[in-house]
């Protein structure tokens, strides 16, 4: 008896349901929503593949705007704390067994200090302006701004070199740091100065296609900023992909300890890491996605 009660009940809602929903369709039957869930809608929408481009743009036209002094003391910036990366890593590899199997997957952990410092304190990195200097480039393919964006690299990758051989000298030559600290430092220079030619190119091209990516990544982070640096740079660090400011410091310590001459670095790590890391940079992200945001522009 109860249930017979119910049913006609549930069917008034049923049709009430209805009419309601055919009340809000228009003629091609798409449900029509209000301004506040409209721009609800609009919130929680994906950031477009354009939208990523053009705040990166328009970051790329800033930074090639700025004074050179201003790109030289922030690339003098980023390159100290870039010896961050290679310091909080080298202290945590001195702390963890020396047979372990397992410790890079601790102590890469460290190598993501410098790029948290660089990226969130809005200092010049240079293989993040493989991306960023490029894009205002392709807009404006001229010989102004081609040496505009020569200019920029030529004066941020000084600037970070220094910086990053500051560092290390100050590191090497004031003994802060014990023998077992140091021990870390060379081993890991003789690593990458081992590696020969081509394989520390194609590590430098995985390394600026990274970072790279990480910076295509960010303008649509928001609260996960934190989170895809320390992700992305830590698996830069576990891989051992060559990164031409970060793996600098290692080169020096072997160069001051004088196991590698400048030349060796030079012909060993500076130059295919260099090669890579724009290869990547600017090949595998800012072309592709420039396309991709080129493309997506246009509607059927």
């Amino acid at each position: 008896m109860e249930r017979l009660d119910v049913l006609p009940f549930m069917n008034n809602v049923n049709l009430y349901n209805v009419r309601i929903l055919r009340m809000s369709e228009n003629q091609n039957g798409i449900v029509e929503l209000k301004e506040s869930e409209k721009d609800e809608v609009t919130k929680r929408a994906a950031i477009t593949a354009v939208i990523v481009h053009e705040a990166i743009r328009k970051e790329g036209e800033d930074e090639l705007s700025r004074h050179p002094l201003a790109l030289m003391w922030s690339g003098l910036a980023a390159g100290l704390s870039m010896g961050l990366s290679l310091l909080g890593k080298s202290i945590i590899t001195a702390y963890m067994p020396s047979q372990a199997t397992w410790a890079p997957l601790i102590s890469n952990f460290g190598y993501t200090i410098g790029f948290l410092v660089v990226i969130l304190g809005r200092q010049q990195l240079f293989t993040e302006n493989t991306l960023t200097a490029v894009l205002p480039f392709f807009h404006n393919r001229n010989l102004s701004c081609f040496l505009t964006v020569m200019r920029l690299w030529i004066i941020v990758l000084a600037a970070n070199l220094a910086g990053i051989f500051l560092f290390t000298l100050t590191l090497w030559r004031t003994g802060i740091f014990g023998q077992d600290i140091k021990a870390v430092f060379l081993l890991l220079g003789e690593e990458s100065l081992g590696m020969g030619f081509w394989s520390v190119f194609i590590r430098g091209i995985f390394a600026g296609w990274l970072i790279a990516l990480m910076v295509w990544l960010l303008p649509a982070a928001e609260s996960a900023r934190v989170a895809i640096i320390i992700i992305i740079t830590y698996l830069l660090g576990l891989g051992e992909f060559t990164h031409i400011i970060a793996g600098s410091t290692e080169i020096f310590c072997a160069i001051l300890e004088g196991s590698a001459s400048l030349g060796t670095g030079l012909i060993r790590f500076f130059i295919p890491t260099l090669i890579g890391n724009i290869f990547g940079g600017v090949i595998l992200v800012a072309a592709l996605n420039h396309a991709q945001a080129m493309a997506g522009s246009h509607k059927l």
